[in-house]
C-alpha cells in the first residue's frame, strides 16, 4: 500500500466524539485516515464504516510514548510516506470538587491531555518535517481561558495545550510545520455527557462533533496563520471578555456562571 495518493491525518481518540466526527469529515474529502484509540471495538466498526482502503487502524494509548513511535511508524508506511496532519485530539475529564476527585483520576487527566500530546508533538515531528506543508493540530478548550471550577485538573491541562501549541508554532514555523489549536467549549460528545458542572448547566450545550470536525477542517485546509481557532459564539465571548474585561470582573462572571 505504499504510494498511497491524496492527503492524510492521523487522529487520536477517533473512536467517538469529535476523533469520530473528524475522521468521518476528512475520509468525505477523499483523506487517507488513520484511526487510534484504546476503544478497539469501536474502531472496527468505524473502519468499517470507512473502509478498509480508505483508512488503517489502531488501537493507541497516547501515554505510552513507545507505543506512538511504532504507531507513527506503520501510519507512514501505509499512508505512502507522508504526514499531512497529525490531530492530538484523545483527552479525558472529571468534574466535580477538586478535593473530591481522587489523586488518580487527576493525574489520569494530566497523562492523557498533556503528557499524551507532548508524546504526539514529540514522535510526530520527524514525520511533519518530512512532509511539505504539514500541520500539528492539538485540541485544546476554551477552558483555557480561565480556569474552569469543577473542572480543575482538565482546564489546567487545556491551560498547557495552549502554551505548548504556541511555543511549537514559534519553533516549527521555519521548518514548514505549522501549529494550531481548536477552542471548543462544551460540545455534544459521550464526555461531556458524564461532566456535571455549574457552568455546564448555566451556559448548555450548542456545539456538534460535527462543527469541531468542520473547524479542524478549515485549521487543516485553509492558507491561515492562526494559531487558535475558536469555536462557538459562546467561546469568542469569553475570549473577548478576558482580553478586554478587568480581572476582577472576569473573575466574578466566571464564578457566577459556575455557582461559586
Amino acid at each position: 500500500m505504499s504510494n498511497r495518493p491524496g492527503k492524510t491525518i492521523f487522529i487520536t481518540g477517533a473512536a467517538q466524539g469529535i476523533g469520530k466526527a473528524t475522521a468521518e469529515r476528512f475520509a468525505r474529502e477523499g483523506w487517507f485516515v488513520g484511526l487510534y484509540d484504546v476503544n478497539a471495538q469501536a474502531l472496527d466498526t468505524l473502519r468499517a464504516q470507512l473502509g478498509a482502503d480508505r483508512c488503517i487502524a489502531e488501537v493507541l494509548d497516547v501515554t505510552d510514548a513507545v507505543a506512538w513511535a511504532g504507531a507513527l511508524e506503520r501510519f507512514w508506511t501505509t499512508a505512502g510516506g507522508h504526514l499531512d496532519v497529525l490531530l492530538n485530539n484523545a483527552g479525558i475529564a472529571k468534574s466535580g470538587p477538586f478535593q473530591d476527585i481522587p489523586l488518580a483520576a487527576h493525574h489520569a487527566i494530566v497523562d492523557v491531555n498533556l503528557k499524551g500530546v507532548i508524546n504526539g508533538c514529540h514522535a510526530g515531528f520527524d514525520y511533519l518535517r518530512r512532509t511539505q506543508g504539514s500541520r500539528l493540530i492539538n485540541l485544546a478548550s476554551a477552558s483555557a481561558i480561565y480556569g474552569a471550577a469543577d473542572l480543575a485538573s482538565y482546564s489546567a491541562t487545556k491551560f498547557a495545550v495552549r502554551g505548548l501549541t504556541e511555543a511549537l508554532d514559534l519553533e516549527w514555523r521555519k521548518l514548514g510545520i505549522r501549529v494550531c489549536d481548536i477552542w471548543p467549549i462544551f460540545v455534544q460528545t459521550p464526555m461531556v455527557e458524564k461532566l456535571s458542572t455549574g457552568s455546564l448547566s448555566a451556559m448548555g450545550v450548542h456545539l456538534t462533533a460535527e462543527d469541531i470536525a468542520n473547524t479542524v477542517w478549515k485549521a487543516a485546509t485553509r492558507r491561515s496563520r492562526r494559531v487558535h481557532w475558536r469555536v462557538g459564539a459562546q467561546t469568542h465571548l469569553i475570549y473577548r471578555a478576558a482580553c478586554f474585561l478587568p480581572d476582577a470582573l472576569n473573575r466574578a462572571v466566571t464564578a457566577s456562571l459556575s455557582g461559586h
